[in-house]
Parts: C-alpha cells; structure tokens; sequence
C-alpha cells in the first residue's frame, strides 16, 4: 500500500530563542521560524509612507481619521527579509500555527501575520502560557481561531497614543523646546515623579526630640534582662513623632495635640528622670500571624527584583523573557495571581519534600487580582511544568542573571502555598515620674515568631530601607503589670523629619499599577521611554525629574489638565478592556477621543472640548512660551524673585526684584547657570545664593607676589576656574569658588607642572583634564589617583607608572566587550557583542557595526533587538562612499579661499533660519513627530 502523505506544519513565534525552544518540542512534520516580533506597525517617518498616500492629509498620522480611523501599516526594511522567508515557507507547508504571546500584543502579531504573509493553507492560533512539552503539544492539540476583539483593542491603543504624541508632541515643540515627545501614559508617569519632586522642592525640615531610656530587670534567677523603651507621652499628652508634622511646613499638623520636645527640653527631662523609679502600667500580648505573599504578576516582580537584585524594569524583564524562552518560567507579563491546580499540586509537593508536611496547609491557598481594571488573565509568573525544579538543579544551566530571578520566582511561588507565620506579639507601657512631678510615659513592644512559615521560603523586601525585615524578632523580658524596673540609661535623641521619598522604577511602577494606568505589558517601556526623553534621570535607584519635565508638566497641567488627568487615562484603560471583551467598539472610542462627538464612553470634559483634535489647534497663541517654560522658586531675602527658566541650551537661574516701587526702573536680571546634575530640590536658598555668586561677574583673590598681576576667580561655561594674566587653571572637584584663597588659586596656576625628563630627553608633565589627574609623556598617559598627586608625583613614581601596563579602563587601554548578548547573528553566525567605541557603545557581529541610539542603555540591550539592528544596517547596504576629497583644484581654491567668510557667515545664517523655518518644518514633517509609545 502507498504510504500516506505527510502533513507538515509551520509554527510562528516572534523570537528566535523561543523558535528554537519550541522547536525540540515537537517532531519533523513542523517547522519553528521567527517573526522577530512585529512585523509592521504604523509608518515612523514620511520614508515609510508609500508613494500612493503620500499626499493624502492624514498620511503623517499613518491614520485615516476621517474614514473609520483606518491604519496604514508598513512592513520595514529591517523586516522585509524576515516577511519574504515566511511567506515562502508559507507555501511550502500545508498548515500554519500562529504561537505568538497569549496577550494583546500576541494577538495583534498573529493578526498581522496572517495579514501580510497571506497564506492560502488553513491557520490556526495556538496559545500556551509555559514552553515546556507537555503545554506546547496541548497548545498544538487544542488550537483557536484569532481573537479579533483583542486585535480591535491592541489596534485601538496602538492609534490613541499615536494620535496623542503626534497631535501633542508639536504643542511641545512650539512653546517649550524641539524634539519633544508627549505620550497618552508617559506623560502622566512623568507628572507623578514630577508632583513627588514639587513636594520634596516644598518640603521644610522640622526637628523633634524624645527619649530612649534602657530600662533593666532586676532579681530575675538568670540575671538583669535589659531592653530599651521610648517616651510616647507626658502628663497625658502624646509626644511628637514624625507623622505629626506637615511634611511642606515642618509645622505640626492642625488639629495635632502632641507635644513637640525640643533638645533642651528633651535633655532637661532625661536629667529629672535620673534615678527615678520605672514601673510597668500594662502589658498586652496578642498572637502575630501573618499571611503569605501573592505569587508574583508583572509588576510586582519588577518591584522585588529592584529591590534584592537591584535590577532596573528593563533588565528585569529582560532576564524573565529568557527564563520563559528557555522554558523553566511561566509567561512573564501577566496581572492575574491565579496559579493553576497542577502548579498548586507542585507547590504542595514540593514543600513537603524540602520544608515537611507540617509546613502545608490543609486546604490550597488561592488568591485574587486586586490591580484596578486588571486584564487577560494568565497564570501568575511561576516555575513552569508539572513538577517545580528546585534553583540547585538548574543553577548550572542559568546564566548568573537568570538564576538570580528563578530563585526569586520559585521562593514566592513555593511560599505562596506555605503556612502562616505565627507567633506573639506584645506592647508594654511603663511609667515614670520626674522630679517635677511629670508623669513621663514610655512604650516598648516585642514580637517572636513561633513558627515561620513561609517565612522559611521567603521574606518580602521594603521600599524603606531602615524597615525592619518581617522575619526579625525583638524579644522583651517577662514582664508583668507593676514589675519595677531600672533606668541604666536615658538619652535624649534627636530626630528630623524627611522628605517624601523619591520614586524608584519599582514603587513607579507601583503607583501606576494602583492608579490603574498601564499595562504589565507596558511597564517595563514605560520607565525606559521617560528617560531615553530626557525627563527623567536615575541616580541611583531614584528617579529624579528635569526642569525639562517641569516645564512639560507644567504646560500639559495649565493647558491640557484632562490628559494628564490620573482618572481619566485609568479610565481609557477601562475602555479598552471593554473592546477587548467586545462590549465596545473601538472606532466610537477613538472618535469620542479624537473629535469629541458624544458616543458610548465619550468623556464629558474631552466632548466639550473638541476633542483632541481641537484642543491642540485651537487657542495655541494663548499659551505664553516664557511663562511654561518658567519655573517659580522662592523669593530670597533681597525681595527678589528667584525662577528657573529653561533654555535651548539648558536650564539656568534668573534672579530680578519681585516688585519695583512706584516712580523706580525695573532692575536688570541676573542669570546663573545650573550645574549638570543638580536635582531641583537641591536648589536651596544657600544653593541659589553661591551659584549667583560663581556666576555673577569674577572675585578676587589679591596679586600674584611673583608677578604682580590679579587672581581672579571666574565661572566659564565648564565651571569655575582660576585666571592671573595668561594664565589659567580650572578648579578641583574638591574647591569651592566662594572659598578658594590665594594660596591655592597659586598653586593651580603652577599647571601643567613639568616633573622631569626621561632618559630620552622626552618632557614629562602633570596634568589637570577632562577625565581628571594625569601624567603623560608624547603620546603616552596614566591616571593618578588623586588630584593633589599633581603637585607630589615625582619623576621616579612617574617613569614607573608609564613603564607599567595601562590600567582596564584607562584612556588607550585595550576595552574588553561591554556585554556579550549570548547569541549569534542568524546571518553572519558570528556571536553579538556590545563594544564601547569612539561614538558610544555599539553592537556588532565582527562584520557590521551599529551604534545604539541615545539612550539605550547596553545593559538592557536584548539579543532580539540587536539582530534587529544588524538586519536594519545589513538591509541599507555600505554607506556611500565620500568623494568629496577628489574635487577639482578650482573647488579646492574656493574652499580655501572662502574659509574665512564661511566660518563667519554660518553661524549666524543657520540661527536665523532654524528661528524661522524650526516651527513650520516641524509641524509638516513627519519625520520630526516621532510616534511615541506608551
């Protein structure tokens, strides 16, 4: 008999790692390829248009507005390959399997698939939430169709924040700065870092004083037994504690009826306490318990990795994409806390196995979603399959990164199942009277934890740093109501209150997760985007805002509240889960936004506004550039009003009188540079004072008794420095312009400073630079290690530091790779490196060089996105070649000819064309108004 034919399949996931997953899953008959994740999205620039619609008025959209929204979308060059391989392969193969994410992304890419490789053999969509064997084989088992209402509601966002960058975006380019972006989420999670900081720039420090006394137990058969109790009342008033004072005023808080201590009134009554008797007025003890942990979603595995493995969100989900490629999580961006029945019956198992059945609870623990409008519910992110590897059995296959976050993940998992932690906690209230008859009360608490429970597995970190860990104990003396007690100490301790803490990426990602803005999806390009725009710096773990996002804000707030209103975006998340569930459309949706017309789900304020549309054209002339991009102070104490103002070339200090008396001339303003790097609450009143002082005009120090001539201290456009005569020299890191004295503007003069010659006769110098102290010697340089070395490096010590090897890192030291991505080029097969090169980091395969865009970071650079941009440069070809230098001789003696004059005209030819032409071209090139994501 003739064998029956076989039935081959092409299976399509978006990245090559998990093709090749995937891949040993199944048998022959199937065929894993990559779409390298999308394929086509909306046109980026007016090269991406197509010729037929490139004169039609919504092309600079990429969004028909006046027909049904209609997108036009275009498959880039980066992916064009990609798209002919599939479509060919399309055809060779009898059925097609989209296995893209279980999410709206996935969606929308299986929708797009099928959209531009147009096959003519059935296809169908296979879902799974773990690459493991057995959830693979019953994804290919068990296929669906498409889900076109995810589809609508991922098309539908994908739309609104292009309307919303593109149809903003230009407001910012004309009244704050050029090459600004505005975006439907990132603009409201600039507004909340930016709102933190205002409180902060507010804030005024209030000082408060109590007592910590240590109190002892005498007669006890095992000895004194010492703890320690602070004092919470007098005379039946509550003493003052940081919570009591308005964090703007440093003031208590109305209505507050505590006692604010001073220092000298805390010290007096710490001395009329001395040798007075201590007695116990009460003791409560109550049972501690303390529930497990959800298992981990999107976010918060975000805020417990920055936290113990001081990760940002980028790399975080970096490093979880691999674990869930690689087969050993499940899917990693997900809202739900639901695990399934076989992952609870895991759970079970396994901690019975490793911690003992007594650690496991009669009944399976479940759990529910309390993220406001949470969404497409997967499983929570746990270890994938039917039985849980332990972090041992896996460690030598992970890389140092990804068994960090494994460990992380099978913890929370594991202690998700657990029992309760249980134990005892008590609060004890101790009396004592001074010698003035005050009745000074003091409280002392304690907790021991009788059986830990989860705790065993793991114990959940803190935003606050100084918070003690859930698993600590502080154990009191057996006490009793009356018992006596000793004072062996009492101290008066001071304390100050703080400020609210700055954002991190991982309590951001928190407040948007409560706001209900954002997606897990979206979280992670949420706190990249903010900062690749400029409005955002990390220093630390802290995220600290520019004037830039200031005056942004600042705009959007007075001109456009309800778009950066929390409610309202929230809100437009609601509506979209609505379409995704079919309950709405998404074309009313963005009708309601664009054009304001009164459908289903329409906002009110938004409606009687236009719409978007018309809120950005109209009334623009009424938004005063100066006054955006003007950020109000204080008043110093000259009556003068102290305003940063933000520049083209940056931000600086303007300082003029707040109010001019009648019949007086308005006084000249003076201006002061901000120095790189300095936060906005760093801006005090003494910081303001010493930058007008650096910047306003030069001190000086007295003559030079060598020469006769002045000392001068000046502040130039890289920072103060040190002038007499000829000579100049910038100031160290470690001299203050407002201190500097004669002696020792002197002594940087002396630089360079020539400490010798060589055995050659070659000079040898030292020398103050851009990157800090060096000696050098011709071509030739090394480091030293500090700048006072300058003025004491001798020559011995300087040969024997050129003699020996430049130092990793060094200028002219050989650089090792920044990173290696752990993967090749599917093209070139030759492995993908990031190399620190004379423009920057880059990406390369050993043939084709990349340089990463600004603000890409090299370390949250993904394998996928580098293949991306070696395709993208490998698509273009060679860069032309430059023929300039083979010009005529008559071109030549033009060139020289004209030099002067060019040099000359240019500058001032260039600023007044960019004043004119900047807004115009701005607005009608598209490839100015850059789309921007969430």
């Amino acid at each position: 008999m003739p064998s029956e034919a076989r039935t081959t399949r092409l299976v399509i996931v978006e990245s090559p790692s998990k093709a090749k997953t995937i891949a040993g899953y199944l048998g022959p008959d199937y065929l894993v390829e990559a779409s390298v994740g999308h394929i086509r999205d909306l046109p980026r620039n007016a090269d991406e248009v197509p010729a037929k619609y490139k004169g039609q008025p919504w092309a600079r959209l990429g969004v028909d507005v006046d027909n049904g929204f209609h997108a036009l979308y275009v498959v880039s060059d980066s992916r064009k390959q990609q798209v002919a391989k599939l479509q060919r392969l399309a055809k060779e193969v009898d059925e097609i399997f989209l296995a893209t994410d279980e999410d709206r992304e996935g969606e929308a890419i299986a929708w797009h698939l099928v959209e531009t490789i147009k096959p003519k053999v059935p296809v169908k969509r296979m879902v799974f939430h773990e690459i493991t064997k057995p959830a693979i084989q019953a994804a290919v088992a068990n296929p669906r169709d498409i889900d076109r209402s995810l589809v609508d509601a991922q098309e539908a966002r994908r739309i609104l924040d292009r309307l919303y960058g593109y149809e903003v975006s230009p407001v910012l380019w004309k009244k704050v700065m050029p090459k600004l972006s505005a975006g439907r989420v990132q603009s409201v999670a600039t507004r909340i870092v930016v709102e933190r900081e205002r409180q902060r720039m507010a804030f005024r420090e209030a000082e408060y004083w109590d007592i910590l006394a240590q109190l002892s137990v005498q007669g006890s058969s095992e000895g004194a037994r010492s703890f320690q109790a602070t004092l919470i009342a007098l005379d039946g008033d509550r003493i003052a504690t940081g919570k009591d004072f308005e964090p703007t005023t440093g003031q208590l808080r109305s209505g507050s009826n505590a006692v604010q201590l001073d220092g000298d009134g805390a010290r007096g009554l710490a001395a009329r306490l001395e040798g007075r008797p201590f007695t116990v007025t009460r003791v409560e003890e109550k049972p501690y318990r303390r529930r497990p942990y959800a298992p981990f979603i999107t976010s918060t595995l975000q805020q417990e990795a920055a936290r113990k493995l001081r990760t940002s969100s980028a790399q975080t989900m970096r490093t979880a994409q691999s674990l869930y490629e690689k087969g050993y999580i499940t899917y990693m961006r997900t809202d739900s806390v639901n695990l399934s029945e076989t992952a609870i019956a895991a759970a079970r198992r396994q901690i019975a196995e490793l911690y003992g059945a007594n650690n496991v609870p009669p009944q399976p623990r479940r759990y529910t979603t309390k993220a406001k409008n949470a969404q497409e519910a997967h499983e929570a992110i746990r270890p994938a399959g039917d039985n849980f590897r332990t972090p041992g059995e896996v460690a030598k296959e992970l890389s140092s990164d990804e068994f960090r976050l494994y460990e992380l993940i099978w913890r929370r998992t594991i202690a998700s199942q657990m029992t309760d932690a249980v134990g005892n906690s008590v609060s004890v209230r101790i009396r004592a009277v001074s010698t003035s008859n005050e009745e000074a009360d003091f409280s002392a608490s304690g907790k021991t934890i009788t059986d830990p429970g989860f705790l065993r597995a793991y114990v959940e970190s803190s935003d606050d740093e100084n918070a003690e860990a859930e698993d600590a104990e502080r154990r009191l003396p057996n006490l009793v109501k009356d018992q006596p007690l000793t004072a062996d100490e009492l101290n008066a301790v001071g304390h100050h209150t703080s400020p609210p803490a700055r954002y991190t990426e991982a309590s951001l990602v928190k407040a948007l997760e409560e706001l209900g803005i954002g997606r897990p999806s979206t979280y992670s390009s949420i706190m990249q985007t903010i900062q690749d725009r400029g409005y955002v710096e990390k220093r630390g773990q802290a995220m600290i805002p520019s004037f830039l996002a200031f005056a942004v804000i600042g705009l959007l707030e007075r001109h456009y509240p309800r778009l950066v209103d929390y409610n309202f975006t929230a809100a437009m998340e609601g509506q979209l889960d609505d379409i995704a569930s079919g309950d709405h459309t998404a074309v009313d949706f963005l009708t309601s936004f664009y054009f304001g017309s009164q459908t289903s789900g329409a906002d009110e304020e938004i409606a009687r506004a236009g719409g978007l549309k018309k809120m950005v054209t109209e009334n623009l002339s009424a938004i005063d550039a100066r006054e955006v991009n003007s950020i109000p102070l204080f008043i110093d104490e000259g009556n003068r009003q102290i305003v940063v103002r933000v520049g083209r070339y940056g931000p600086y200090l303007q300082r003029k009188a707040a109010q001019v008396a009648e019949g007086e001339e308005e006084a000249a303003e003076d201006r002061a540079s901000i120095p790189e790097g300095l936060a906005p609450d760093e801006l005090t009143p003494e910081k303001v004072a010493e930058l007008f002082l650096a910047g306003n005009g030069d001190r000086s120090l007295g003559d030079d008794p060598a020469t006769g001539e002045a000392v001068v201290v000046k502040s130039g456009r890289y920072g103060a420095y040190v002038q007499s005569g000829e000579r100049s020299s910038s100031l160290f890191a470690s001299h203050s312009p407002q201190t500097l004295t004669l002696e020792q503007a002197l002594q940087l003069l002396t630089l360079p400073r020539v400490v010798g010659k060589d055995a050659d006769g070659n000079e040898i110098v030292a020398r103050n630079g851009r990157y800090g102290p060096y000696i050098s010697r011709l071509k030739d340089s090394r480091s030293l290690e500090s700048e006072d070395r300058l003025f004491t490096v001798t020559l011995d010590e300087a040969l024997a530091l050129l003699a020996a090897p430049k130092a990793r890192g060094q200028r002219g030291a050989p650089k090792p790779p920044l990173r290696d991505l752990e993967g090749v080029d599917p093209v070139s097969e030759k492995p993908l490196l990031v190399k620190d090169g004379r423009f920057g980091p880059y990406v390369t395969d050993g043939e084709t060089n990349v340089t990463l865009r600004r603000g890409q970071i090299p370390e949250e650079l993904t394998l996928e996105q580098a293949i991306e941009m070696i395709a993208e440069k490998r698509a273009k070809g060679p860069a032309p070649k430059k023929v300039a230098k083979k010009a005529p001789a008559k071109k030549a003696a033009t060139k020289a000819t004209t030099a002067t004059a060019a040099k000359k005209a240019a500058p001032a030819k260039k600023t007044a064309a960019a004043k004119k032409a900047a807004p115009a071209r701005k607005t009608a090139a598209p490839k100015k108004a850059t789309a921007t994501t969430e």
